[in-house]
């Protein structure tokens, strides 16, 4: 899968027609509609403003992983919370929330105790914990 695939993948999505993404993010409908049929390729600026407008990672966009580093420690989304988070819509930063929120609560734990959650898992974790990340 390529950018202009995964970008198109992260619209339909998120219900959002080409002219509506491409109004939000300041772009013509017929460039978008190039670059999500690999016909054109996107400069940094306009990948920067459609993935802001997704509510999507540049990283994911481009390799199709979602990781992200903070200082030299990288943070790796486990693949059933990015499942659930597509189910629920959730945007990049929610999902992040979701898994810091996750990894502080194992934390308190101790180090022996480490829980690896299914999609529904993940679901019902996000469903105990969405009203104090709002």
């Amino acid at each position: 899968m390529n950018t202009g695939e995964r970008i198109r993948e992260v619209r339909e999505k998120r219900n959002l027609t080409q002219e509506e993404l491409a109004k939000k993010a300041d772009i013509s409908k017929g460039f978008l509609s190039d670059v999500e049929n690999n016909k054109r390729n996107i400069g940094s600026q306009g990948l920067l403003r459609i993935a802001n407008e997704l509510g999507a990672s540049v990283d994911y966009l481009l390799t199709g992983k979602v990781t992200e580093t903070i200082g030299n420690e990288q943070i790796l989304i486990p693949p059933e919370l990015s499942q659930a988070a597509e189910e629920l819509n959730l945007s990049y930063s929610d999902t992040l929330d979701v898994l810091k929120t996750f990894n502080s609560a194992i934390a308190r734990r101790g180090k022996t105790y480490r829980k690896e959650l299914t999609v529904d898992g993940w679901k019902k974790f996000h469903e105990a914990i969405k009203e104090a990340l709002e």
